[in-house]
């Protein structure tokens, strides 16, 4: 097809089009702002690597880098720890939840900040109190945890978790602005489909173009109004 053909039947099948992003982007709003409940995050930043000796120059900032090297390769222990059953059930006791072990572990997320041994425990729930209040007993927990099992000694924390003001999702006007833009390309995909399947000729450029046929001549529909 050229592109003025694309142009064409853009034109043709626009209410098509334009219902269906409509649709999908009323659905997306409806779903963000009404009825998926707010989620909130609460974080706990914790400093983990070994304790080095400030003297000799060489040999600290050797130990520096290899515990900066030590810490990106164990986030993945770190996590394992963090949502361990022993971990977890001994923040269910001390806070006396009414969970289990699996229902706590889907709430919590482990991630290093970027190249370097900062640690963050997040604890994402409907109840941001809740949220901060189980972060920060994980972090005290997850801190006796890999002491013990990992010896490694500095392991503190830097900022407890405070109780979030704002909701982490749902993100309702990127979801909104999301949906209007899928349903823009659902909508489009549609309208050439259906193009795709009309095999039926409707126009004089029709005949010549699937025939391979001139036209010799056009009888014109006349409604009764135009007959003497």
């Amino acid at each position: 097809m050229e592109i003025k053909e694309y142009i064409l039947i853009i034109r043709k099948r626009l209410p098509l089009i334009v219902a269906t992003t409509l649709i999908s982007t009323f659905i997306a709003a409806i779903l963000s702002f009404y009825i998926l409940p707010p989620i909130y995050k609460a974080t706990v930043t914790l400093f983990a690597g070994r304790s080095t000796n400030s003297n000799g120059s060489n040999d600290n900032i050797q130990a520096l880098y290899s515990d900066v090297l030590l810490g990106q390769q164990l986030v993945k222990d770190y996590r394992e720890i963090a949502v361990s059953r022993t971990v977890l059930e001994r923040v269910i006791k001390e806070l006396n939840l009414k969970m289990t072990t699996e229902e706590l572990s889907n709430m919590v997320s482990v991630q290093l900040k970027n190249d370097t041994r900062i640690l963050m425990i997040n604890i994402e729930s409907k109840d941001p109190k809740f949220a901060a209040t189980v972060a920060n007993k994980l972090a005290e927990v997850f801190i006796e945890a890999v002491q013990r099992i990992m010896k490694i000694e500095n392991v503190q924390i830097v900022d407890k978790a405070v109780v979030p003001d704002k909701p982490e999702k749902p993100k309702k006007l990127l979801n909104t602005a999301v949906a209007f833009i899928l349903g823009l390309m659902v909508g489009v995909g549609i309208a050439f489909f259906i193009e795709y399947l009309d095999n039926t000729i409707k126009t004089p450029d029709d005949l010549e173009k699937y025939l391979q046929l001139p036209v010799l001549a056009v009888i014109p529909d006349l409604d009764e109004g135009g007959k003497n």
